[in-house]
């Protein structure tokens, strides 16, 4: 073959290139559709409802954390009175960390809680949440309302039925002391019959 020969097809192969490129990338993108991907940690966590559904959960450092295990009490409990200091919440929740026999626990709640709306824990007097995990050495096994440790975030209650007995609502918060990684709450969500 001489050059004169392939000249022209060499540049009309030039300018099909990048429809070849095209193609091969397209038909890479399609074969991802069908890997496996990773598990959305927000799909294993009881919706958002407002039913009285006995549900609890929410993302701890991105995890997907719900009650378990039992301790000979119940592992979800939710008291609300609407005669004390304005309306007093407290949920109490645990979980049990496999066979380990470690446990993580929260306690969230306030006073002045009477309506629907976004209460903040900024204002730790009156609104407050507790983690303690016991997987994790001492000081850094408790966040609580003690010196240095700051909460930020907010607890949202979108239903307070009192006549149906259900409360329901959502939360994400940030926990910080010194010395400790911070524990970052995200996607909360709880919905009780009372």
């Amino acid at each position: 073959m001489s050059s004169k020969s392939t000249g022209p097809y060499l540049p009309a192969m030039l300018r099909r290139l990048p429809l070849y490129l095209c193609l091969l990338l397209l038909t890479q993108c399609s074969k991802c559709k069908n890997d496996p991907t990773p598990a959305d940690p927000t799909g294993q966590l009881p919706p958002a409802t407002q039913a009285g559904a006995n549900t609890f959960g929410c993302l701890l450092d991105g995890q997907p954390w719900t009650p378990s295990g039992n301790d000979g009490r119940a592992n979800y409990r939710v008291s609300y009175d609407p005669g004390y200091s304005g309306g007093s919440l407290t949920l109490r929740v645990y979980r049990y960390l496999g066979n380990t026999g470690k446990r993580q626990s929260f306690i969230i709640g306030g006073d002045s809680i009477n309506r629907v709306g976004a209460y903040s824990f900024d204002s730790p007097s009156r609104y407050t949440v507790y983690l303690f995990d016991t997987a994790k050495s001492s000081p850094c096994d408790s966040f609580y309302d003690s010196p240095g440790t700051m909460t930020r975030g907010r607890l949202t209650i979108t239903r307070l039925d009192l006549s149906r007995g259900i409360i329901a609502g959502t939360f994400a918060f940030t926990l910080h002391q010194p010395g400790c990684d911070s524990a970052r709450v995200t996607l909360g969500r709880f919905d009780k019959r009372l």
